[in-house]
């Protein structure tokens, strides 16, 4: 074998093809509600990490547990990149009618690219969390929020932060 791209070996390259059982598929006895996505700061120098907050509502009338998930998105990349990546989850118990707010960190680190080393580029990101992958089609509705933020300053080596 000469060629280790991934590029139509795996969903998270197939371009526009849908994966028939995706991240986080499956039913729920409750639906949730997801809102005031914040991202801090919006425009972060290259070597810093991003804080993120979510609001996750039950507003189902069971107590139930939902997995928070976030995927980061290039929009431009000197290599090819993943349609998005996961970068963090959680799984989270939310009583029938309550809400909770929940913080995550994404790390500089999970925006690197590999380009003979590991290596952080400045651009535009879009950073997704919901219950499920963006764009994933299911018969149980879940919302995903986006929200876009900016690195800037100079493409560095990882090892260089």
């Amino acid at each position: 074998m000469e060629n280790y791209t991934m590029e139509g070996r795996t969903y998270r390259y197939y371009g526009q093809e849908a994966p028939l059982y995706p991240f986080g598929y499956g039913l729920s006895y409750t639906t949730f509600r997801y809102r005031d996505l914040v991202l801090s700061p919006p425009v972060l120098p290259v070597c810093a990490n991003l804080s993120v907050s979510v609001v996750l509502e039950n507003t189902g009338l069971r107590d139930s547990e939902e997995v928070v998930q976030l995927y980061l998105r290039w929009e431009q990349s000197s290599v090819p990149v993943p349609r998005w990546q996961l970068v963090a989850f959680r799984r989270v118990a939310v009583l029938a009618g309550r809400e909770a707010k929940l913080s995550f960190q994404v790390l500089a680190e999970q925006r690197a690219v590999w380009v003979q080393d590991w290596r952080l580029e400045p651009g535009t990101f879009t950073l997704f969390a919901g219950g499920q992958q963006p764009g994933q089609k299911t018969r149980a509705p879940s919302e995903v929020l986006s929200a876009r933020f900016s690195v800037t300053g100079t493409a560095r080596p990882l090892r260089g932060c």
